[in-house]
C-alpha cells in the first residue's frame, strides 16, 4: 500500500475549533499557549512560533477543521489524486493559512481535514517553543478511522492498542517520521480527544509547567510518559473543557514494524496514573 501522506511529508499545521464563547476561548489560548491574537470577520486566530489555533463561533468542543501542511505542491497534488482515486469527495479548503491548490476531505466521523502548502509564517513571533504536533480523536469506530487515514489517504500505522478480546482500542497514524500525526481512541462519543503541542525536550516541559502555573492553570494529568510514542507529557484543559497536551521527545520512526499494545493503564502512562477512554 502506498503511503501517500508520508510521501507528501504532511504535518499538523493548525487546528480550528468552534465555541459558544469564541472570544473567551481565543483569549485563553493567546495567554496560556503564548500566542498572538488577531480577529478576522469570522475567526479568532492565535499564532506563535510554528503553532496556530483558530476559533469560530459555534458548538463548543467541536472541531471546525484541521489543517495539514505538505512538504511541497507536488505532495498536495499527489494526496488529492489519491483521495480522488479512493472515491472521496474533494471539498474546498477552509484554511487561510494555505496557498491556492489546497483541498479538504471529511473522515468517517465527519471531521473536515484540509491539506495544502503552507504560506510562510511572518517573522517576529516570540514565546516558548512548541509547534503544533498532533490531533487525537474519540470515536465509536476506530477500525473505520484506520481504514480512512491508512487505507485511503496513505498515513502509516505506527502502533495499535488492543482490548483483551482483540478489538481495536487505539490507533496511531503518522504522515511523517514522528510517531503520530492523527490518532484515535475508542470512546462512547465522537469528537476530539485532545490536540498537542511539541515541547522538544524535558526542560521545555518544565518551562511550560511554570508558564501555566503562573496563570493558575492546574495540570489535569502528568507529567507522565506514554507507552506508544514514548513521549513525555502534561495535559491541561481549556475553558470549553477541550484537552491540551504538551509533549516532548516523541518517538521518531524510520523503519520498524507496527507495534501492538494491550489496553491497560501502563500503556497510557508508564509512570503512574492513566486516563482510560474505553
Amino acid at each position: 500500500m502506498t503511503l501517500t501522506a508520508v510521501r507528501a511529508g504532511a504535518y499538523l499545521h493548525h487546528v480550528a475549533f468552534e465555541s459558544a464563547d469564541p472570544e473567551r476561548l481565543a483569549q485563553f489560548y493567546a495567554d496560556a499557549m503564548d500566542m498572538e491574537l488577531t480577529k478576522t470577520d469570522n475567526e479568532w486566530i492565535c499564532e506563535g512560533p510554528q503553532r496556530r489555533y483558530v476559533v469560530r463561533a459555534g458548538e463548543s468542543r467541536k472541531l471546525a477543521y484541521a489543517g495539514l501542511a505538505c512538504r511541497d505542491a507536488e505532495g498536495v497534488a499527489e494526496l488529492k489524486a489519491r483521495a480522488e482515486a479512493e472515491g472521496l469527495d474533494i471539498l474546498a479548503s477552509p484554511s487561510a493559512f494555505f496557498e491556492d491548490g489546497a483541498f479538504a476531505v471529511r473522515d468517517p466521523d465527519g471531521h473536515l481535514i484540509a491539506f495544502g502548502l503552507a504560506k510562510p509564517q511572518k517573522a517576529g513571533f516570540k514565546g516558548i517553543c512548541g509547534p503544533t504536533q498532533h490531533l487525537t480523536f474519540a470515536s465509536l469506530d476506530v477500525e473505520a478511522f484506520s481504514d480512512f487515514y491508512h487505507g485511503k489517504l496513505g498515513f502509516a500505522l505506527s502502533d495499535r492498542v488492543l482490548h483483551k478480546d482483540g478489538t481495536l482500542a487505539t490507533c496511531f497514524t503518522r504522515s511523517n517520521h514522528e510517531h503520530h500525526t492523527i490518532a484515535c481512541f475508542k470512546s462512547d462519543r465522537t469528537g476530539v480527544d485532545h490536540h498537542s503541542y511539541e515541547a522538544g525536550e524535558w526542560d521545555t516541559i518544565r518551562d511550560w509547567c511554570d508558564h501555566v502555573a503562573e496563570r493558575n492553570i492546574p495540570l489535569m494529568w502528568g507529567p507522565g510518559r506514554h507507552g506508544p510514542g514514548n513521549n513525555l507529557f502534561i495535559f491541561i484543559e481549556d475553558p470549553d473543557k477541550n484537552w491540551i497536551e504538551i509533549s516532548a521527545e516523541l518517538e521518531v520512526i524510520h523503519d520498524r514494524p507496527v507495534k501492538e499494545w494491550l489496553h491497560e493503564p501502563r500503556t497510557l502512562n508508564l509512570w503512574g496514573k492513566a486516563i482510560l477512554r474505553s
